[in-house]
């Protein structure tokens, strides 16, 4: 009687070597870390998933929001991102400052960040953990994911909630009234770019004296 085992076709050691790399590869691309040191903090180390609106801030703009994020919150600050995980990002590569940082996020797949993710869906702006207290952070940085009046009011009673007074809102151009009228956010001169250009016009809004005028 022959082997069972004969039947089965046996992977040539290259296509091995091909698999692995590219479950490797996989891995790194969905923001896990490696043997290789591979930074899990870098902007697309977890990629955009379109289906739920994520658009990431190119690197040049999450570095300019990541820096006034640290210059508003202070020394010892602590800075809330809602959905923006790619300011969030940037924080992050600054590893050792002097500053504490969460992100709330609907996309699980930021849970590799640990104890700093916070589940976050809009429709359910203060359903939050209980160790989240009101008026905890410094500074909040949001970026509602959809340009609707509904997603802006709903994430400005979650924005209202953490911060201790100041705003960074990220949102489309169109915005600008709802956003003055449900967080008191004044439009800057900055304006932020996406890693790809999205259609909507995109500004920056802040409710004081920034460094992004």
């Amino acid at each position: 009687k022959m082997d069972d085992d004969d039947d089965i076709p046996q992977l040539s050691s290259h296509t091995l070597a091909a698999l692995q790399e590219f479950y490797l590869e996989q891995q790194q691309r969905e923001g896990m870390k490696t043997s290789q040191g591979f930074n899990q903090y870098s902007i697309g180390s977890i990629e955009e998933d379109w289906q739920l609106s994520q658009f990431w801030y190119s690197d040049e703009t999450a570095s300019c929001l990541a820096k006034e994020a640290v210059q508003a919150a202070g020394k010892g600050g602590r800075i809330a991102c809602v959905s923006a995980p790619s300011v969030y990002q940037k924080l992050k590569e600054q590893d050792g400052e002097d500053f504490a940082v969460c992100i709330l996020e609907y996309d699980r797949r930021f849970s590799v960040y640990g104890e700093e993710f916070i589940f976050y869906d809009y429709n359910h702006p203060l359903d939050l953990p209980e160790n989240l207290l009101p008026h905890s952070f410094d500074i909040v940085i949001a970026d509602p994911p959809y340009l609707s009046e509904e997603c802006l009011q709903k994430t400005a009673e979650t924005i209202k909630y953490l911060t201790k007074g100041k705003i960074l809102l990220c949102t489309g151009a169109v915005m600008e009234e709802q956003a003055a009228k449900h967080l008191g956010v004044k439009m800057c001169k900055f304006i932020p770019k996406h890693s790809r250009n999205l259609a909507n016009e995109f500004r920056c809004y802040v409710n004081y004296a920034s460094g992004l005028d």
